[in-house]
């Protein structure tokens, strides 16, 4: 194998890494949402508690996101 075709498959495993680094926090998000409108509906008078709950979850979950983005820029494979 050569040097170049073993750096194209390099760089392919790092945008399937990114790919799956986001695919956690993107169903992570739907999960946030979907329960927390759930939990809106079913007790309408804790709507600020739940939408402020709901807000924290989001930006923990987001960070995991950035995380993904950012590791292979500070840490590249060559």
């Amino acid at each position: 194998m050569s040097a170049q075709f073993l750096a194209e498959v390099t760089g392919n495993i790092g945008s399937i890494g990114y790919g799956l680094a986001t695919l956690g926090p993107g169903i992570g998000v739907g999960l946030i949402f979907g329960n927390g409108l759930q939990a809106i509906a079913r007790q309408p008078e804790a709507y600020g508690l739940i939408r402020q709950n709901m807000l924290l979850g989001f930006v923990l979950v987001e960070a995991l996101a950035l995380i993904g983005l950012v590791a292979p820029f500070i840490y590249p494979t060559s």
